[in-house]
């Protein structure tokens, strides 16, 4: 390990042999961090925290300090966070709340300066989470998402995978897989055709997800309507598939159409 000596790292905490800590980092007893993660300057793990492999925590950055949460009284809690993530200049990220209670972060993640994600928020793998984005509570980010710079997400929304959403945007309702958002609140303005052909989804595939959308978000259906001639009229891909379940489990509302 190379660990500076102005850093402080508890006698308690688990470091794989290779990792790297900087200058003023504080590492606490909970703290389990794996092989090839670098710890920058200043930057903080506190609590019941387990970082993976090669990941980099660049100056002021805080994971795992106590959840941001009224409720929370002391319970065991944990923040888990997977491999290759880079963590940017003053990130926030926090655990549960409950008992037992876990937020976690997938892998392969950029997650720019000053984003917040909240406690018990679920984030996959291969999401870019843009300066400021800020996670409220029990927030779902599924992967390969786009979050926008500034974009603040209420508690309990879930964010598509292969989605986007636009800088500075205000998120209160489910935004669907494989769609471009934004707005106050955020709309649905089309497909992420840019992220759909970058993940190489087939042509065939993006034109089932296209009449897809037109029939959710611009024949003046409602929702519930417009699955149900989606259904009938669609062929159910993968991806049309996904879109289908994804509406259904929706709990907040799905993003609506920006076209009025």
């Amino acid at each position: 390990m190379q660990i500076h000596s102005t850093a402080i790292v508890s006698k308690k905490a688990k470091l794989a042999d290779d990792v790297i800590v900087a200058p003023y980092a504080v590492i606490g007893d909970g703290a389990v961090i794996g092989s090839g993660t670098k710890v920058g300057n200043h930057a903080v793990v506190e609590g019941n925290t387990t970082i993976g492999s090669n990941c980099e925590l660049f100056t002021g950055a805080v994971v795992g300090s106590r959840p941001q949460d009224l409720k929370y009284k002391g319970e065991k809690v944990y923040l888990e966070i997977g491999d290759n993530n880079i963590i940017r200049e003053y990130c926030t990220l926090n655990p549960g709340t409950e008992e037992g209670g876990k937020t976690i972060v997938g892998s392969g993640n950029l997650i720019m300066a000053y984003s917040h994600i909240a406690h018990d928020c679920r984030v996959g793998s291969d999401c870019v989470l843009a300066n400021g984005s800020t996670l409220a509570g029990h927030v779902t980010i599924e992967d390969q998402a786009v979050i926008g710079g500034l974009v603040a997400i209420h508690q309990f929304v879930r964010v598509g995978k292969l989605s986007i959403i636009g800088g500075c945007s205000k998120v209160v309702q489910d935004i669907p897989p494989y769609s471009t958002c934004d707005g106050h609140p955020a709309a649905v303005f089309g497909l992420n055709l840019i992220g759909l052909r970058r993940h190489k989804v087939s042509k065939s595939s993006i034109g089932k997800l296209d009449d897809s959308f037109r029939i959710l978000f611009s024949s003046g259906l409602s929702i519930k309507h417009g699955l149900e001639k989606l259904i009938q009229e669609v062929e159910l891909t993968t991806e049309v598939s996904y879109l289908v379940e994804f509406i259904k489990k929706t709990e907040r509302g799905i993003a609506r159409s920006c076209r009025k």
